[in-house]
């Protein structure tokens, strides 16, 4: 496998040798779970400076055997907060399940598919559990900061990888190379986060208009001391995954504000060199109108604003 770092404007170019941060020790999580420490589990020492670090899909998605063999006795849980999904939640799960889970013949790679209904009133749960997840509901919508805190606490997972549930072109590829950077080089990372084009109308890309309007001015204006951040494309991406541990250790923003929330918590505590982004090709879903759009924008500033110290009403 070429698991090899490339840069932002490289992303999807040649790929060069990539520098390793692994240390020594070990840390176990309230499960028991073991992993491999590395610089920058270490609480009390200087956050670095290194780079986010970006890796074409083609390093962790053709060689599924060395992912799968680099899990060892971890354990994988894929979660997918889901409100009013009913028209694809179904194939987001079955492009997980069936190259993936070990019970219906699957890899192996994955233990258990969870969906956290997030208060939905158009059947997502009945279409999930006729798809084969477990369904966690939840009587009311929390949001999708809750459901995704929902779905740590009831996950079994040592590795959590975050799935959004109106995607229509998931394939198991996804879960391969979020996977990959922290199951073949295990302590090395924090957060893994997805990247792709996002196509809008009949254009192949335009779309992600939040990500570009709000989140990145948002990190470049407010984190001018962290620039590693801008090195982040899609940093709303809910194409996501991490330790169980670093979940636990970490207050997941409510909300639309989950995913901004928890980068720059991850990279402020740990440092960019903790994450590293996979290139997941084209997303496509539904784009939303404007007005759709504002909350989540509101929700995505907000928890930037309350990160960077100056707290919005």
């Amino acid at each position: 496998m070429n698991g090899d770092m490339i840069s932002r404007d490289a992303a999807r170019a040649q790929v060069g040798p990539a520098d390793r941060l692994c240390g020594s020790g070990a840390r176990t999580d309230r499960r028991g779970a073991t992993t491999t420490a590395a610089p920058w589990m270490d609480d009390d020492r200087d956050v670095p400076r290194e780079s986010v670090r970006t890796y074409a899909l083609h390093a962790f998605d053709l060689d599924l055997d060395r992912v799968v063999a680099g899990k060892a006795d971890r354990t994988v849980s894929v979660c997918i907060p889901a409100h009013n999904e009913v028209a694809t939640v179904a194939q987001v799960l079955t492009a997980v399940r069936l190259p993936h889970l070990r019970e219906v013949g699957g890899s192996g790679l994955v233990d258990e598919v969870l969906v956290v209904d997030d208060g939905s009133t158009d059947g997502t749960a009945e279409a999930a559990a006729a798809a084969g997840a477990r369904v966690v509901r939840l009587d009311r919508r929390t949001g999708k900061g809750g459901a995704m805190a929902a779905a740590v606490d009831s996950a079994a997972g040592d590795v959590i990888v975050f799935l959004d549930a109106d995607v229509e072109n998931t394939t198991g590829a996804f879960v391969t190379s979020l996977l990959g950077p922290l199951l073949t080089t295990p302590g090395e990372f924090a957060l893994v986060k997805g990247y792709y084009e996002r196509p809008i109308g009949d254009s192949p890309t335009g779309g992600g208009r939040v990500t570009e309007l709000v989140a990145r001015p948002a990190l470049e204006v407010l984190f001018p001391d962290v620039p590693e951040l801008s090195d982040v494309l899609q940093p709303l991406a809910g194409e996501t995954a991490a330790p169980r541990w670093v979940l636990e250790k970490l207050d997941l923003a409510p909300g639309y504000g989950v995913e901004i929330g928890l980068l720059v918590d991850v990279v402020t505590r740990f440092g960019a060199g903790a994450v590293a982004q996979v290139d997941l090709g084209t997303r496509v879903h539904r784009n939303r109108s404007l007005a759709e759009l504002r909350p989540q924008a509101v929700e995505v500033l907000r928890a930037a604003l309350e990160r960077a110290g100056k707290p919005a009403r």
